[in-house]
């Protein structure tokens, strides 16, 4: 499967398909299904300094082409995932993105310098853009001066390269994707979800305890396509690009769009098959359209794009 392998900042992936941060915890559910080893990369849960019970219930309520989740960042803390959940990824030959998160700045400085060391990390995924915190997350990710200034403050400490995981929900996207790479970012994660309501009309309360939640699945999929287009055009680091993937079909607009891999995010919900075969289908497709290798996709895209925009020629 050589015309699926890509290289990235740390990244050696077997092929460009892996699982969002949140959608698959620590991959233990999921190993009991398939070998983990078939993936390009697992993005494990978000790992903050101390545990999070994360928000109360409810927090997750469907929407027509999605869900909506406000699960807060739960997660049993730096030290149980150094402990437990990253030696028991060990077993599995796939490199794992370390999703990193805090109420402060100095959490995210806290746990990049100790959870980039593990053997298995080979990079961090900054997320600046979680919606569902009352502290921290997505209020790092709409300000450009604060995500550049974390972005430094986390390269500095950081064993491996860091990707930064962008908001979509922000006026100018390519603004806050050039702010991080003047930062010192190795790449970007986008998209993470946009903030949304669902509403009892029985009650006239909003369903999740919460209230907002982050909207997920196929609705947000072109927007994340916009987006990952718009970015791809100003800023020369790669974009693993998420946002409403159930279909091969999707995997190839993603990388027409600008993208250099993909994550698979609420689809795992649907299918907890859908990783595997994703990767399957996406060789088949490859071959049956004779494309040598994956990264002909971004390149016709870029080349479009080019012929389209005068600055870029």
């Amino acid at each position: 499967m050589s015309r699926l392998r890509i290289q990235l900042p740390g990244l050696d992936l077997k092929n460009p398909v892996m699982p969002a941060s949140g959608c698959f915890g620590f991959g233990r559910e999921f190993a009991k299904l398939y070998d983990l080893s078939q993936l390009g990369a697992i993005m494990i849960k978000a790992t903050t300094v101390e545990p999070r019970f994360g928000n109360p219930t409810p927090r997750v309520a469907e929407t027509p082409a999605g869900m909506l989740n406000a699960i807060g960042l739960q997660n049993p803390g730096l030290t149980k995932v150094m402990s437990e959940e990253l030696p028991w990824l060990e077993q599995f030959d796939v490199p794992i993105i370390a999703n990193i998160a805090g109420s402060k700045e100095e959490d995210y400085v806290e746990v990049a310098k100790h959870i980039s060391i593990a053997p298995n990390v080979k990079a961090l995924e900054l997320n600046i853009s979680c919606p569902n915190v009352k502290e921290g997350g997505i209020s790092f990710g709409t300000d450009p001066l604060i995500a550049k200034r974390l972005t430094k403050r986390v390269k500095e400490v950081s064993s491996v390269p860091v990707y930064v995981k962008l908001s979509p929900n922000v006026s100018n996207i390519v603004s806050m994707a050039k702010a991080v790479e003047d930062g010192g970012a190795d790449g970007l994660t986008m998209i993470n979800t946009l903030v949304g309501m669902r509403i009892d009309t029985r009650t006239g309360r909003p369903i999740l305890a919460n209230e907002t939640g982050g909207l997920s699945g196929p609705a947000i999929k072109p927007i994340a396509i916009r987006m990952i287009y718009e970015v791809s055009q100003h800023v020369t680091l790669p974009i693993i690009g998420m946002g409403g993937i159930q279909s091969v079909e999707d995997v190839l607009e993603f990388f027409f769009a600008g993208a250099s891999a993909v994550a698979i995010g609420t689809a795992n919900f649907v299918d907890p098959y859908i990783c595997p075969k994703l990767i399957n289908e996406l060789e088949q497709v490859l071959e049956e359209r004779k494309v040598d290798h994956i990264t002909e996709l971004s390149e016709r895209g870029w080349r479009w794009r080019c012929t389209n925009d005068q600055s870029l020629r």
